[in-house]
């Protein structure tokens, strides 16, 4: 019963239209984060919504030369 109730999960995030995904998040700068971003990140998108966050750093303003 508990798998069954995983796959479906699975497939309800997975189908989710709000999802980016993991490596979006990374490629951004990002991390996935569960439930909350912790002490000085914001919520920039989701990775899986409304469960897996992804945060980025508040001081995250890099130059690129």
């Amino acid at each position: 019963m508990g798998i069954l109730v995983l796959i479906l999960i699975f497939i309800s995030l997975t189908q989710h239209g709000g999802a980016h995904g993991p490596d979006v998040c990374n490629h951004d700068g990002g991390l996935c984060r569960v439930g909350n971003c912790i002490s000085g990140e914001y919520l920039a998108q989701y990775c899986f919504e409304p469960i897996i966050l992804c945060c980025k750093n508040l001081s995250s303003t890099t130059t690129k030369s």
